[in-house]
């Protein structure tokens, strides 16, 4: 016997306008999120709309002094600041998605424990947001220049 699993419809692309992010960093694309971590119907537009303005939130905080520094500078926008391009995109823009998908994706995991997006229960699901969370922090080391290992000696 097989079990056949049918998702829950993916939100209609209208239902999940991008997020407004701030005056420097870019507007985060929910349909693009969605894609990247797999998320169809099982996520809500709600509930992953709320958890991508908090992984903003955090993000930009936590990279507060460094967008200071980039606005003395002389750049009024993340897409300014020069760094290296792949496909078309500037890496910092790169690892700001990433940062901000693996927050969100996280945050969700965490909240909803029973079972990840993917269908992964208790433990499996907790290993996944650790590795989430570890991804966020790589990125925000690499956009702000910063090594993504910290080690120090008690």
């Amino acid at each position: 016997m097989s079990t056949v699993i049918i998702p829950a419809p993916r939100p209609a692309d209208a239902a999940e306008p991008p997020v407004k992010n701030t005056f420097f960093w870019p507007d985060i694309d929910l349909q693009q999120l969605r894609d990247t971590l797999r998320y169809e119907g099982t996520v809500t537009a709600q509930r992953l709309r709320l958890a991508v303005k908090t992984a903003i939130s955090e993000v930009n905080a936590e990279l507060y002094d460094w967008r200071a520094a980039q606005m003395a500078a002389g750049f009024s926008t993340l897409a300014d600041v020069p760094a290296e391009t792949f496909d078309g995109e500037s890496e910092k823009a790169t690892h700001y998605f990433a940062a901000v998908s693996a927050m969100t994706a996280a945050t969700i995991a965490e909240r909803y424990r029973g079972y990840d997006a993917s269908g992964k229960k208790g433990a499996e699901a907790e290993a996944s947001a650790d590795e989430y969370w570890r991804d966020a922090r790589f990125s925000i080391s690499r956009i702000g220049g910063r090594s993504g290992c910290i080690v120090s000696l008690l």
